[in-house]
């Protein structure tokens, strides 16, 4: 069986160590023009869903082209900022090498499954090297839906349209360190390997109905077993 990994980046693969937020905010205000000083929650979230609630937060009215000249700011501010972001920033433990592990099986392609917008992603991931580790192309990402579990089909449809493998919930795995992610899971048709290295405790993600939960990807060796022998 052919087995489809989509990665959550923030939290999961990587941390910004704080550049994310103010990248964010900075993109914001160039293209409201007004002031922030806090953003709308965005523990496992999708930026169309943070960037309309801050807005909401703000009482400002968007005449119907703010987020996609945001995605824009937004991907340039982290390409700016890549050099600090790797200085603030760090790659979690274990992410390089388990992306190293799938990627040397056979079977398994790896991808991307995440609330960012796709030039963001690919900014963050090329900023950490990550990104020849995963096939991008076919990545589901915060500019193809505002709801997580719609990410999860959109990645499998162009799973099968690039390498012609069918993709169900029995071959689709998401690695994810919030409860969002696990609901993707559940409700976009992904067993679902939680990684409690965000905010999310691992009781909390497990109460969730995760039933598979490390605390990090240290072990290489767990985590590909986790895949490779898992059934749902």
């Amino acid at each position: 069986m052919h087995k489809l990994i989509l990665w959550d980046v923030d939290h999961t693969l990587i941390e910004t160590g704080g550049v994310g937020g103010e990248v964010f905010k900075d993109a914001f205000e160039q293209v409201t023009g007004r002031h922030i000083d806090r953003l709308a929650d965005v523990t496992g979230r999708t930026e169309q869903v943070i960037f309309r609630e801050t807005l909401d937060l703000y009482d400002i009215e968007d005449p119907g082209d703010y987020f996609p000249q945001f995605v824009e700011a937004q991907a340039t501010g982290y390409q700016t900022r890549a050099d600090e972001m790797r200085e603030r920033g760090r790659v979690l433990p274990g992410a390089r090498e388990a992306l190293a592990a799938f990627a040397e099986l056979p079977g398994i392609t790896q991808t991307v499954l995440t609330g960012n917008p796709q030039p963001s992603a690919l900014a963050k991931l090329q900023a950490f090297s990550l990104d020849g580790l995963l096939d991008l192309s076919i990545g589901a990402f915060g500019t193809d839906d505002s709801l997580r579990p719609k990410l999860v089909p959109i990645a499998q449809g162009r799973a099968f349209e690039r390498y012609g493998h069918t993709h169900t919930e029995a071959s689709t795995f998401i690695f994810g360190d919030t409860t969002s992610d696990v609901e993707a899971g559940q409700k976009g048709g992904a067993q679902v390997i939680a990684i409690a290295s965000g905010r999310t405790t691992a009781e909390e993600l497990r109460e969730a109905g995760a039933r598979t939960v490390f605390h990090d990807l240290a072990d290489t060796a767990a985590i590909v077993q986790a895949v490779t022998t898992s059934s749902p």
